[in-house]
Order: C-alpha cells, then structure tokens, then sequence
C-alpha cells in the first residue's frame, strides 16, 4: 500500500546526479517547495564518474558556450557558500605536433570570445612543471576552468540544499509519474510540477519518449592515479592532441582535417575506441584521467584491459607514467544526443524532462537547470535580481 505524503510540493525532482541537483538548488532559492527522490542510497552514476571539470573551452561558440559560462558563474556562488572544495585551475591543450599547434593557433585566432591564447614551451612549463618538456611547442591556455572532487560535490550538496529547504527521499525508485503525482519508494508524492533528471535511465519512466528523443548512451572508461610524490602538482586540467578531434568547437578550424588524417595512419585503436586523453587533480593529490567512447543503446559492462593501456600510453607522451600509480578504475554511462547538446521536453503537462548533456553534465548543469526553469517553471515570473537571470 502506498503512504500518501501530506505536503504538496512545488516541484518534485528525480534523480539526484549534479543536474537533478542543480535543478533543486536554483527553484530553492526561487522560494519554490522542493523535494528530490533518488533511487539508490546515494547518486552513483555519471555525475560521481567523472574528471570533475567544469570545461567551458569544451563547447562550442553560441548557445552551448554561454550555457556553460552561465553555469560556471553558478557553480562558484553554490561552491562558496557550501563550503566545498574547488579551484579555479585553468586549462592546458599540449601541443607536441606541428599540426596540433596549428589547430590550436587557429581556434584562439577565429575565436577570440573564448579568452584563450597561445603560450609557448617556457609559459607551459611554469603552468605545468611536471608535463614532458621534450618536444613540447607549446600549449592553448584557457583561465576559465574550474575543478571539483565529483564524488564530494554529489555527496555534500544534498546538506547544502537542505539548509534551503530541499528535502531528499533516498532509496525511493520512482516508478509512476502522472501529472500532479509521483510514486517513489512506496510513496504517493503530490507536486504541481516533475523534473526528470534520471540519467541513463531511459527505460523506466516514459520510455516510448525517451526512444523518440534519439538518445544514445556511451560507454567509457576512467582511471584514478595516485603521485608517488606529495609535492606532485599538474597545475591546470591537462589534454593533447587527440582532444582535438573530440570537441565540436575546433571543427570549423580548417587545419584539423589534415591532423585527423594522421591521427588515423598513426592511432588507428585510439580513434576506433574514441580515446583521448583529458587530466584533472582533486584536492587531496589524485589524478582523475580517461577516457574512451562506446556507444550503443545497452554497452556491455565489462572493462578493456586493452583500451586501459590505450589511454595509458597516450598519456605517457605528454605526462610519464613512472610519476604515479593508478588506484582505481571504472566504466561510466552517459547518455547523450547526437545532434544536441541537451534535451528539456514536456513529456507530460507539468512533467519535464532535463537530459542529454552527454559527457558536460558538470560543465552545463547549472546552466541547464536555469534554461529548463525558464523555459518550464517559471516562463511567465519576473526575474529576482540576484537569481534566475
């Protein structure tokens, strides 16, 4: 029998990932009655397997590009006034190619609104003194980067939004939502509106429109390191070359065509398992690095040894491997969309769904949160100075 809940709620969140979070914290801060069901004791999927980056160089010019400035802004209030870890790092594209440094001189010349510039040998090396100085010419230095503790942020928030009033039901699977109503671990939850924010989980609620959306999971796999020195610091969140090929905002650079025709001669297992290498450090030391790319609509659960050692050697060349130990590895899912770089959809009158976001789900949460208020919950209020803006 399910228990009826005697408050009604502004709106009902599931899923307690970063953007079922994101979501809970700005319509708490709208004054807005708020409550969020997770299906597990605590969120285990993308958002705690994942580099920790809030990477606006990663999107593209337009939209997707300002979601992320808009979302990276909010991630420093919601940091500091939760008292979480974070640093404002920056980022470093190496170059140890020709053809990559031309790629990157390109981009910083055609897109001057990211704030990005070329730095050679000298300046990247003080940026990052333990990267591989030979044949290093140079690197794409962005200051706009941002690096949390994913597994810290996913824990702490919750206490956090709390203290705006935000309550949790954990171990509460949803497994009915209907206009007004909410099922979730034997309980019937009343909310004039639903946000959905249940990752990967396409099968469970609604999912003759989740299959319509297009949705593609992907598949990767990541590796914790440990340095075998304390004073072991990589300064900036760090990638190379092969990232060049995986980020749609260096695809108008003309000079990429001929970098991707050598990547393919000379790494073809890289570019099949779509492997690049991107480096992040978290407060006590540890390196998160990865990753590699499957996508399918049901990838199969078990780690590569093969494609470990992939991402293992690339990043050799630009970081050695002898600096540290790897102490952990695991496969993500994440479910993206081909073509977008979200999805918020009605799937129900008051019933939303927020999904798409693929591997920027730290990047564009908040963001996200704010396009899908705006566009869902509150597309007729007025603005407050200070919060949905």
């Amino acid at each position: 029998m399910l228990k009826a809940m005697g408050d009604r709620y502004d709106v009902a969140v599931v899923g307690a990932g970063i953007v079922g979070l994101a979501h809970a914290t700005l319509l708490a801060q709208e004054g807005l009655k708020v409550v969020v069901v997770e299906r597990g004791h605590r969120a285990l999927g993308a958002s705690v397997r994942n580099f920790g980056m809030i990477w606006p160089i990663g999107q593209p010019p337009g939209e997707m590009r300002e979601m992320a400035l808009r979302s990276r802004e909010t991630w420093l209030d919601v940091l500091a006034a939760a008292g979480i870890w974070h640093a404002r790092v920056g980022s470093l594209h190496l170059a140890y190619h020709e053809d990559e440094l031309a790629v990157l001189t390109e981009f910083v010349g055609r897109h001057p609104e990211y704030g990005a510039r070329i730095v050679g040998p000298s300046e990247t090396l003080q940026r990052s003194p333990v990267v591989r100085p030979d044949g290093l010419l140079g690197a794409m230095w962005s200051p706009q980067e941002l690096c949390v503790d994913p597994r810290e942020v996913v824990s702490r928030l919750p206490d956090y939004l709390r203290s705006l009033g935000v309550e949790f039901r954990f171990a509460a699977a949803a497994s009915h939502v209907e206009t007004g109503i909410l099922l979730a671990g034997g309980e019937r939850i009343q909310a004039d509106h639903i946000l959905l924010s249940t990752g990967d989980d396409l099968e469970t609620l609604f999912p003759a429109r989740f299959a319509a959306m297009g949705l593609v999971r992907t598949k990767l796999q990541m590796l914790r390191a440990r340095p075998r020195r304390a004073d072991y610091r990589i300064g900036a969140h760090l990638c190379a070359g092969l990232t060049l090929g995986h980020y749609a905002n260096f695809r108008d650079c003309a000079t990429l065509e001929p970098l991707l025709e050598r990547f393919a001669r000379e790494l073809p297992e890289h570019v099949w398992w779509g492997v690049h290498l991107l480096v992040s450090q978290h407060e006590n030391g540890d390196l998160t690095i990865g990753d590699s790319h499957e996508y399918g609509p049901s990838p199969d659960p078990f780690l590569r040894e093969s494609i470990d050692r992939l991402i293992l050697d690339y990043l050799n060349t630009f970081l050695p491997l002898e600096d540290f130990e790897v102490v952990e590895r695991w496969q993500g899912v994440y479910a993206k969309h081909p073509h977008k770089g979200y999805v918020v959809e009605e799937l129900a009158k008051g019933v939303t769904a927020a999904t798409g976001v693929g591997g920027a789900g730290m990047t564009l949460s908040f963001g996200l949160a704010r396009t899908a208020i705006e566009r869902s919950f509150l597309p007729n209020k007025p603005t407050r100075p200070g919060t949905i803006a």
